[in-house]
């Protein structure tokens, strides 16, 4: 069967794993009476749950004859690491453009990928149908990027369709008929060229390892393409390591590729195919499969590597083990391991002493769904402050710096640019009218700066703007940023908080906590007024007394708490504090929970 293998690209929310969908329906890759979820690539709760591509992950759909392996890729720079390699098993890539917002940072972090492998793109202007469309200006943005990306003449002479994912319709003009997704199918097959893998059908047996799973009935299994020659089940194989070191000598237990949303068992991988090999023990992400007869392994895509490290402990607060089951550092450290080894864009090294670990990524938002899925398996963890990575260049030490677009109201450009220039020491780039009373501003801002902005930048722009940050390059230091300006307040006692004592507390500033909730000595349990830290009881209750007299029995009203994710609380806290982390709860607390150490520690600060 003739294949064609190709990534779909976009930016967050763009529409991709909803086109995803209907190319799955319209291929007849479901039964007609099939129940199928909303999303059905985004197989992952956190997925689902924030609407967000985190895994890359490959499918397969026929179409008149020819299979087409369709690879859906995050759309989040912080994900880049499965990307990267991903853009490698693959002949063209299919770029999603949402036709009002037009190609965004995400866009161009993938798309730049793409370009550099010279792969051919399909552009395809998604949400025309939105009353905000624009789809010749988006169509234009597109041409503009791959020429400031370096296309080279084939590349930017590229095809494009009009779509609506939702309604499950492509044209290659604005007003075609609008029934079904035929012409992306026929496009698709037209403009990606076959494998050139098939033509090497007769050479030895050749894989690069790509993604790297587990399955509870067959054990370690990876996936990638076959580069050359045909593999047979049963067969001996070797893995060599990129530096063509033997790893291990296996004998493949089991072919599986993939069949609409599910692998199916296969007698023989072919050149081209995209494929899961089952059998072997060492074999990682990365690695070269091959026969017994090949001596050289296939050169890999070098990762970017990563600009934040965020340390793991263990939680030793008062309140330790009581929600989760795994609070050991034995524990934390093989879960951390076996996460580094799947996901190539994450480090993991020990602290001194063992207690912490210090893990090392792309931004704040991975290190949040590791930390999610670790304790939605019952782990409880301190997590410290993101702090970013530095590197020497010629002597100079160099700092990474994030390319920010953002769209936000007309009225706000001002207190929005003012933050991002001052104290923060960015560069305005751009900026310039969006249309529909808004602005869009591009501005080159350090990765230091940006730790933490997001809710002030929420509450500068009353919830209406929205920002996007991806990895723009390396600069010499900026100096010193300011961190957060306010203080906390920091509980005196251990036991249950009181409406009463929350109450008299609000004066001092916003509460995290509610009444009744469990408090301890050197937890934060909320954010003082002033810039500095105050102790206080929130366990302090109404003296009672037998004299009644008026205004004594006044009603508690209490104003709601400050509840923050997993992301707001490890981006808000400082250098000297951290972050609990139980399946339950989410607290906030000092490094140093004894008060003559942290006093201490205050003073030499």
């Amino acid at each position: 069967m003739d294949i064609r293998n190709i990534a779909i690209i976009a930016h967050v929310d763009h529409g991709k794993t909803t086109l995803v969908d209907e190319l799955l329906k319209q291929s007849g890759a479901f039964r007609e009476n099939q129940a199928v979820a909303e999303r059905a690539m985004d197989s992952n709760d956190i997925e689902r749950e924030r609407g967000i591509t985190i895994l890359a992950k490959a499918t397969s759909v026929e179409w008149k004859g020819t299979r087409i392996n369709i690879v859906d890729t995050p759309g989040h720079a912080d994900f880049g690491g499965e990307v990267e390699r991903i853009l490698s098993m693959v002949d063209g890539v299919c770029l999603l453009v949402d036709a009002a917002e037009g190609p965004m940072p995400q866009t161009k972090f993938v798309t730049s990928k793409a370009l550099a492998l010279s792969l051919k793109p399909i552009v395809v202007l998604n949400k025309v149908d939105k009353p905000d469309a624009e789809p010749d200006r988006a169509l234009d943005e597109c041409f503009d990027l791959f020429a400031n990306l370096g296309a080279n003449d084939d590349q930017l002479d590229f095809p494009h369709v009009y779509a609506s994912g939702r309604a499950g319709w492509a044209d290659m003009e604005l007003d075609g008929p609008r029934k079904d997704l035929s012409a992306l199918f026929d496009l698709i097959v037209r403009h990606v060229e076959a494998p050139k893998q098939i033509a090497q059908a007769k050479e030895p047996f050749r894989m690069l390892a790509t993604t790297l799973s587990a399955d509870p009935f067959i054990g370690r299994i990876l996936s990638g393409r076959v580069e050359s020659g045909t593999l047979k089940v049963g067969e001996t194989v070797k893995a060599l390591s990129r530096k063509s070191e033997k790893i291990e000598q296996f004998r493949v237990t089991k072919i599986l590729a993939f069949r609409g949303l599910s692998q199916q068992p296969i007698d023989e991988a072919v050149a081209g195919d995209i494929v899961t090999l089952a059998g072997m023990t060492k074999a990682t992400v990365a690695d070269t499969i091959c026969d017994l007869s090949v001596d050289v392994a296939i050169p890999a895509q070098p990762i970017d590597p990563p600009t934040i490290s965020v340390t793991f402990g263990i939680n030793d607060s008062p309140l330790a083990g009581r929600d989760g089951k795994k609070v050991q550092s034995r524990v934390i450290r093989e879960r951390l391991m076996k996460e580094a080894e799947t996901n190539v864009a994450i480090k993991v090294t020990d602290t001194p002493g063992g207690e912490a670990f210090e893990v090392a990524g792309r931004g704040e938002l991975q290190m949040g769904v590791l930390i999610e899925n670790m304790r939605r398996e019952g782990f409880e963890l301190s997590i410290s402050r993101p702090q970013v990575l530095f590197k020497e260049e010629d002597g100079v030490r160099m700092e990474p710096v994030e390319e920010v677009t953002i769209d936000v109201d007309d009225e706000y450009t001002g207190a929005v640019v003012e933050k991002l220039t001052g104290p923060r020491k960015g560069d305005l780039v751009e900026m310039k009218p969006a249309g529909a009373g808004k602005t869009r501003i591009i501005a080159h801002v350090p990765s230091r700066g940006l730790i933490g902005y997001q809710g002030e930048f929420l509450t500068d722009t009353r919830g209406s703007g929205v920002l996007n940050r991806i990895f723009h390059g390396w600069t010499p230091h900026k100096g010193p940023i300011q961190g957060r300006r306010q203080g906390v307040l920091i509980s005196i006692e251990n036991g249950t908080a009181v409406a009463y004592a929350l109450w008299n507390l609000e004066e001092r500033g916003k509460m995290f906590v509610v009444p009744q909730d469990p408090v301890y000595e050197g937890m934060i349990i909320g954010e003082h007024s002033r810039d500095n830290d105050l102790e206080v009881n929130p366990l302090k209750g109404k003296k009672l007394t037998n004299v009644r007299a008026s205004g004594t029995d006044e009603a508690v009203r209490l104003t709601p708490p400050t509840v923050m994710s997993l992301e707001q609380a490890i981006a808000y806290i400082d250098d000297d504090e951290l972050v609990e982390v139980t399946p339950n709860a989410i607290r906030l607390r000092k490094r140093y929970l004894d008060p003559h150490e942290r006093k201490r520690q205050s003073r030499s600060a």
